[in-house]
């Protein structure tokens, strides 16, 4: 018997009968040889962290724009942030970790750069509009591995592609790694307003102080418990408390007033969204300059080609590539 099979067994003897098991995989597109080692979601954890598109996260805003000190979160961090704290509820409730884990580090790789402005710039210039979810489903499966994508089973596509709060995952660790999202961005949200001086501590409302608790520390272990506790007295529902699922919905509130729309000053939200719109009309009229597989789609889908090179830049490169384009040569930075 492979190790692989092993752990196979394991998880059909320890995992809840309510949890995906890797041996139960709907599979792939693309039928591929099994790992002696690894069962087919620990493939596609590696298969994630492996690729080009995830190792891009490390330099994509996830709030604050071009932050100065290292200690704000990227889109990087909070992939692995989202991770730790979905491992950690799905262990507890006795589903697939390696499942849970895969969804989790793939669930932003399809965001633009400067966060969410950059999201809605897309959203503007695409006929059909731009969501970063269905974005992560392209990147792992045409744009990642020059083009012939990662060929993830069907339960991580599926984790990704649904893990938005108004989407319903096909699996409960998908629904485990839609909450955890929510968890994670909601309170480490707060810990990088309050260091960039946007908030202070005192700001934060009562009920979500007094409630949840008065660190992002003390809210995560909090919102933690609450949904494993409230899931082993409605085992098929992955979901906090109606009480507490009211606060949280009162914090995000909150935050949209307070730090997500006013986080930028508008005119610096104006100057992104308009950069955005140069390089895409650069592009649109210059298709030779797209990376080769990309140039080859612009006679089918020429929007989306130069969407998918765009959304798949860093911050740091769209100012760069928006530089040399646009910038007379000794105003360079």
């Amino acid at each position: 018997m492979t190790i692989r099979e092993k752990r196979e067994v394991w998880e059909n003897e320890y995992l809840s009968p309510l949890a995906s098991k890797s041996a139960e995989s709907k599979g792939r597109k693309h039928q591929s040889t099994s790992c002696d080692i690894r069962t087919e979601f620990q493939r596609d954890r590696d298969r994630i962290t492996h690729s080009k598109a995830f190792r891009r996260l490390m330099h994509k805003t996830q709030v604050f724009i071009s932050p100065e000190g290292d200690h704000y979160r990227t889109r990087l961090t909070h992939t692995m942030e989202v991770a730790q704290i979905a491992r950690t509820i799905a262990a507890a409730l006795h589903l697939n970790e390696d499942l849970t884990e895969a969804i989790a580090l793939g669930h932003d790789l399809g965001h633009t750069p400067f966060g969410h402005t950059g999201e809605d710039a897309l959203n503007q210039l695409l006929p059909d509009g731009f969501r970063h979810n269905e974005q992560s489903v392209r990147v792992v499966e045409m744009l990642e591995n020059d083009g012939k994508g990662l060929n993830l089973t069907f339960e991580v596509t599926d984790g990704i592609l649904n893990h938005r709060t108004s989407c319903s995952p096909a699996t409960l660790e998908g629904k485990v790694v839609q909450i955890s999202d929510k968890i994670a961005y909601m309170n480490h949200d707060v810990d990088d307003a309050v260091r960039a001086k946007i908030l202070d501590p005192s700001d934060l409302p009562r009920f979500a102080s007094d409630i949840l608790g008065a660190t992002p520390s003390m809210r995560i272990d909090f919102l933690v418990h609450n949904l494993v506790e409230y899931n082993l007295a409605n085992p098929s529902q992955i979901a906090l408390s109606p009480e507490i699922a009211k606060v949280m919905g009162d914090l995000r509130t909150f935050m949209f007033e307070n730090v997500y729309v006013n986080q930028l000053h508008f005119k610096e939200r104006i100057k992104i969204d308009k950069m955005l719109h140069l390089l895409f009309e650069h592009y649109m009229e210059h298709s030779h300059k797209l990376p080769l597989e990309l140039q080859n789609r612009m006679d089918t889908s020429p929007e989306s080609a130069v969407a998918d090179y765009i959304a798949g830049m860093t911050d740091r490169f769209a100012l760069k590539r928006f530089s040399e384009i646009f910038m007379p040569a000794a105003w360079r930075m």
